[in-house]
């Protein structure tokens, strides 16, 4: 083992960075900027356009997985109604609080926006229980309110997700941008499937796979596409 602020000998995996010295003091910023080197050198040729595949590339560096490439899915819309709505200082809405956590608050609270998740409120848990539905799915509900205009990010229930079409489609709820990544083998894959039917701004992807780390890395990202396009002008 290297004293402290040294150096060790580092093999990388799959031809990984060029260089065999790995500095034991990277910052995070260092360490972000060579993951997304690593990520832009593995992934090769694709046809997102810059401002989606810096959505793309966040979510393969949360979760390492480069199977995002083949699975997302923008709305051709999505990405300027999620700018739009984190611009103007519109609430994003969760569907838990792990999501929420991930999120970039303090640069969303610049825009005057807010990152909300209503699934511990104490009336949303008597509600689920008097109507026998689940916290998630009485959340959406309770979140009409909040939304208008803004973001809501599914990132663990396929019933919230459901619910929130459902709503969509009777005009009862108008977020700007749905986030779909529920993960799971219950009606995760077909909640997705559901919502790229829907002519309205959405991310999302196909399958199974998911979860709040993925929701929370792509809201991320349209934040920062937010701050790009507001230090251009």
């Amino acid at each position: 083992m290297p004293p402290e602020g040294g150096t060790t000998n580092f093999n990388p995996p799959n031809n990984g960075p060029l260089t065999t010295t790995m500095e034991i003091t990277m910052n995070p910023n260092e360490i972000e900027k060579l993951s997304f080197a690593i990520i832009d050198k593995e992934a090769g040729p694709h046809e997102f356009d810059p401002e989606a595949w810096s959505i793309v590339r966040r979510m393969i560096h949360t979760s390492a997985d480069f199977g995002y490439m083949q699975s997302v899915c923008f709305h051709p819309d999505a990405i300027r109604a999620g700018i739009r709505a984190i611009r103007t200082g519109k609430n994003i809405i969760t569907d838990t609080e792990m999501l929420r956590a991930g999120i970039r608050k303090k640069s969303l609270e610049k825009f005057g926006g807010k990152a909300l998740c209503l699934i511990g409120d104490p009336d949303v848990s008597d509600a689920s229980k008097k109507a026998g539905t689940t916290r998630s799915h009485e959340a959406v509900n309770r979140s009409v309110k909040h939304m208008e205009g803004g973001i809501y990010a599914v990132g663990n229930a396929p019933t919230a997700l459901l619910r929130l079409i459902e709503l969509i489609r009777k005009n009862r709820a108008k977020p700007t941008l749905v986030l779909g990544f529920p993960v799971g083998f219950v009606n995760a894959a077909e909640s997705k499937a559901l919502l790229t039917e829907l002519d309205f701004p959405y991310i999302t992807n196909k399958g199974r796979r998911g979860g709040s780390n993925i929701a929370a890395s792509v809201v991320n990202a349209l934040i920062i596409l937010a701050e790009q396009q507001t230090g251009r002008k």
